[in-house]
């Protein structure tokens, strides 16, 4: 069953480090070179300096200083929070996606507790650990889902900050874990390379502070869940079939745009929609936008564009249950996590 307990949260003091929205950003993954200097220039105490440090002993010395110059405070007593983000989707639609955050126990996969549903690669596990070592913090939260409900908080909150068009407000839970979770298993719905980094850090630390790690906990019973899809720019693709000019229902399809034309194909009803552009492509540029896919192949950029379905939290369930993997972006949950709203020190 999951560990979970509440835990002795570290945050940013507004009254030194000046207002919370100059300080928070996106995941680490997802910001772009651009961008980084971008957060970089927002204020000398943006979580990015941490997250995306020069070097990661850098970052390790910075948020050693933040402490001590009272940017950061730890809080007295150990609380659970439970987090709401409003956000309008790349579908236009306004939703609002909630979930409980708390310190949860690394496990290995084998003892079938937390489960995974992507393949990870070495070199952002290499950095990622360089930068718990250096720092012995979790900075950045990690997104699990709960198959099930939990019950959330009400009033006023006690974080209420918005980046990029997504509201996120965290309310604080004194007491317990809800019982719920008491034999929970949950699944990694972001954040694979960090959880298998936590691991690693554990193995080598032996302690019990070393075991945790900041998670959000997102029950998959509410309708501000979302995956929306990641489709492929193939670069260079083999042979295609002939394409249909209407979708089949009961298999994978994805939707095929090139130059000289467009269609479907279509696939096996046990396989995913990713699963099939694979048979014909391994040379891709992800993106979630299809205007942007569309385009490439209007520019010559690219052979063809493969539009996708995102797949459901059954499905990527379904995967992650029968011990399989998906394979590269193939989901897209959105939206991110904000990091730099809590920070879970390992000591």
């Amino acid at each position: 069953m999951a560990a979970v307990k509440p835990f002795r949260a570290l945050r940013y003091d507004e009254r030194t480090a000046g207002p919370l929205d100059m300080l928070v950003a996106p995941p680490y993954d997802v910001i772009s070179a651009a961008e980084r200097e971008r957060y970089l220039a927002r204020s000398p105490y943006n979580v990015v300096h941490v997250t995306l440090a020069d070097d990661e002993a850098e970052a390790g010395r910075t948020l050693a200083a933040w402490r001590e110059e009272g940017v950061l405070a730890r809080d007295e007593e150990p609380a659970l929070w439970w987090l709401a983000q409003d956000y309008t989707g790349p579908d236009g639609v306004r939703r609002r996606r909630e979930g409980l955050v708390c310190a949860l126990r690394a496990e290995s996969y084998d003892a079938g507790v937390i489960l995974p549903h992507e393949r990870t690669h070495a070199g952002p596990k290499k950095s990622r650990l360089r930068l718990l070592r250096a720092t012995r913090t979790e900075v950045e939260p990690l997104f699990f889902l709960y198959e099930g409900s939990l019950a959330g908080a009400k009033g006023t909150p006690d974080v209420d900050v918005e980046l990029d068009g997504v509201r996120s407000r965290l309310w604080r839970m004194p007491g317990e874990p809800p019982p719920e979770l008491d034999d929970a298993t949950l699944l990694i719905a972001d954040g694979h390379h960090r959880y298998e980094t936590a691991l690693a850090f554990h193995a080598e630390e032996g302690t019990e502070e070393s075991a945790w790690l900041l998670a959000v906990i997102v029950p998959t019973a509410q309708e501000g869940l979302t995956i929306f899809p990641t489709h492929r720019i193939a670069l260079r693709m083999g042979s295609l079939p002939p394409l249909d000019q209407e979708p089949n229902g009961g298999g994978s399809v994805a939707q095929v745009y090139t130059k000289s034309g467009s269609g479907y194909i279509h696939g096996r009803a046990d396989e995913l929609d990713a699963e099939l552009v694979a048979r014909y492509t391994d040379e891709v540029r992800y993106t979630p936008d299809a205007d942007e896919a569309r385009a490439a192949v209007d520019a010559g950029e690219a052979e063809a564009a493969f539009l996708l379905r995102p797949p459901t939290v059954e499905q990527v369930s379904s995967v992650a249950r029968a011990g399989k993997v998906m394979p590269q972006k193939s989901t897209f949950f959105y939206p991110k996590l904000t990091s730099g709203l809590l920070f879970l020190p390992l000591d």
